[in-house]
């Protein structure tokens, strides 16, 4: 037992004052005599001793209310077990990612555990707290009461390993309690085991009713028309979804289609005609489930036609200039000697048709293009000087042709996730009339495959900055050496490579990948590109490339939906930016994380357990009592003892 105030302890030493006063009380008796002297004396004895034994009683019940009074003053405690640690910050990490959403018996799930945090908390009491994307730090109830109640779900994944780091750059070599508030779905932690270690570590799970959601996943363009733009729409169901789901496509807000899909598999597609123009729209559907997954929004940008110089002979240009048809391309046909060097600069595209060789001043030309985000599409010849395609090649990384092969190959495997096929195959085939070629250049190198040879050699490979392309074919492709020409891949294959940069396909993008985008703009030293829409607006970071501008997004914008962007007053582009479906499975929990932690059904149990471990046991109250029941006795002591 301790005392707040010990020095009153000394008041103790009063004690003596009820002994004095016990001592020297002294009373004189004046004789009488009485007849029947042996019945008086021996009352005189019995009475004598009566009185001393009460005045013993009241001197011990004075000394203990006395003393209790003294103690009473001096307030006694007891420490509490973890007294050290009442001076701990408390931390609480509060998940406000999509998948608190879901609702729990009490309603949604961030939004009752924002209630449970205003309610538990005393006004003056101090904590930080910290969401996926906000911070307050240092705050009390009264403070972020306002931003509490407005806050909304977050594009950005709860991670708590990231937000741990965040805590310890902010507060060192602090002591902390956590509270932490999440459904844990999808949620991994590889410091979660050694901080419950080190601290005190509280888990609030939040626990939703309905794990049954559907999501749209998707949307592509699957085909184009003569009229229409075939889109296909990906759904995918969480759980039991056993009744049919109604798909609706809006352009703008105008409703143009709509779809039902019934689920008996986890995955379905349906596809849906659109007109065939520019389209800034989205898809939804409705559940009783997650809303976040409900909309998904897409562009499409009116197609424009590519500028494209080839550089062969007529005769080799051939089926290039049928397949990059005049209605989609802007396409120039020129020999190595008459080629206009100025004119690159314009183009989206340069083929070089079997050329034997490469001027110094054409690939310093073209490795500029490259640079500020061109597409070159190299075609050898049989009588391409090695020494010179491999110089030329050094510009764009560690890419070589050796000795030329004449042993007959089929090309025989198709890289189906290389982007140029995208959308172009409805399934993966591996059995096909194999095209094949009769010489041949091997080459060495890290590319990108794009057509494979029997043994795994390069047929066609790509290389890109992230900004142009280089399509590398490894053989020529004139009939004389290859039936490639009449195969259905080289029509997907070169229309594509021509294409790239203007590949007909939705412009959506998603929030949180840093994904970039190449737009035609020419800005001066000042000038930016902004992205907007009706409620939000941001800059993205953006890099001046000619006459390219190459923007990257970042963790922008905060919300989901139709954008466009913006040069002062010009629209240049319309784009779409969705949230990721990471949060879509209610199901994908992590179970058990928080093994090591405290686990507790609300705020208040935590509040609750820290103040009875780390509070001192008072005992003044208790002393008071003492006294009281000591100065009660003192009064029946004095009533009915004789």
């Amino acid at each position: 037992m301790q005392f707040k105030h010990p020095e009153i302890l000394y008041f103790l030493f009063l004690l003596v004052i009820p002994i004095l006063v016990h001592l020297f009380q002294l009373r004189r008796f004046k004789k009488e005599y009485f007849t029947n002297v042996k019945l008086l004396r021996q009352l005189q004895q019995q009475t004598r001793k009566s009185s001393t034994i009460k005045k013993w009683l009241l001197l011990a019940t004075r000394l203990l209310l006395l003393a209790f009074l003294i103690l009473a003053f001096a307030q006694p405690f007891f420490t509490a077990k973890e007294s050290k640690s009442k001076d701990n910050e408390l931390i609480i990490l509060l998940d406000n990612s999509f998948s608190m959403q879901a609702k729990g018996d009490r309603g949604e799930l961030l939004k009752r555990s924002v209630q449970e945090i205003l309610e538990a908390f005393p006004e003056n009491q101090t904590f930080s707290l910290l969401t996926n994307d906000v911070a307050f730090w240092d705050i009390d109830r009264k403070t972020i009461q306002s931003e509490l109640q407005n806050l909304d779900y977050a594009a950005l994944p709860f991670e708590l390993d990231y937000l741990l780091t965040q805590i310890e750059a902010k507060k060192p070599n602090t002591k902390k309690d956590y509270i932490i508030i999440t459904d844990a779905v999808g949620l991994q932690s590889k410091k979660i085991e050694a901080l419950s270690k080190e601290n005190e570590v509280y888990y609030n799970n939040p626990l939703a009713e309905n794990k049954n959601n559907i999501s749209i996943e998707k949307v592509t363009l699957s085909q184009v028309l003569e009229a229409f733009y075939e889109i296909t729409i990906t759904v995918k169901s969480y759980g039991e979804n056993n009744d049919p789901v109604s798909l609706a496509v809006y352009h703008q807000e105008a409703l143009l289609a709509k779809s039902q899909i019934t689920f008996d598999t986890s995955e379905k597609e349906t596809k849906i005609n659109i007109p065939k123009a520019a389209f800034h729209g989205k898809v939804t559907l409705q559940d009783n489930s997650l809303e976040y997954d409900n909309s998904f929004y897409f562009s499409i940008s009116q197609p424009k036609k590519q500028n494209v110089i080839c550089i062969g002979t007529p005769e080799k240009n051939k089926f290039l200039n049928k397949i990059l048809t005049e209605k989609e391309f802007v396409v120039t046909n020129t020999e190595l000697a008459q080629l206009n060097y100025n004119a690159i600069e314009n183009q989206q595209t340069i083929i070089l048709n079997e050329v034997n060789e490469i001027p110094q001043a054409l690939a310093t030309t073209l490795h500029s293009f490259y640079n500020k985000g061109g597409s070159i599409i190299i075609i050898p010849s049989e009588e391409t000087n090695i020494q010179n395609i491999n110089s030329f090649f050094k510009n764009f990384g560690n890419y070589q042709f050796s000795q030329k092969d004449s042993n007959e190959k089929q090309i025989t495997k198709i890289s189906f996730n290389h982007p140029l096929y995208k959308n172009v195959f409805e399934k993966r085939i591996s059995n096909f009339q194999y095209p094949k070629v009769k010489h041949f250049f091997a080459s060495n190198g890290k590319g990108l495959p794009i057509l494979q040879f029997e043994d795994d050699s390069n047929f066609a490979f790509s290389v890109t900055n992230k900004i142009g392309n280089l399509y590398i074919f490894t053989a020529p492709i004139n009939k004389q050496n290859s039936n490639f020409q009449n195969s259905p891949l080289i029509v997907p294959t070169i229309y594509n490579m021509a294409q790239a940069r203007n590949n007909l396909k939705t412009n959506t993008f998603t929030i949180g990948e840093n994904e970039s985008l190449i737009i035609d703009a020419t800005l001066s030293k000042d000038e930016v590109v902004n992205i907007i829409n009706s409620e939000h607006s941001f800059i993205p970071q953006q890099q001046i490339v000619n006459t390219k501008v190459k923007l990257t997004f970042g963790d922008y914008p905060e919300k989901a939906g139709n954008y466009t962007v913006k040069q002062a007053d010009n629209n240049i582009q319309e784009i779409s930016f969705n949230y990721p479906r990471t949060e879509s499975d209610l199901n994908n929990k992590n179970n058990t994380l928080f093994d090591k932690a405290t686990h507790v059904n609300d705020v208040a149990t935590v509040l609750n357990d820290l103040e009875s471990k780390r509070t001192d046991t008072a005992l003044w109250k208790w002393f008071i009592l003492g006294t009281l029941l000591f100065l009660l006795i003192e009064l029946l002591i004095q009533k009915f003892v004789k």
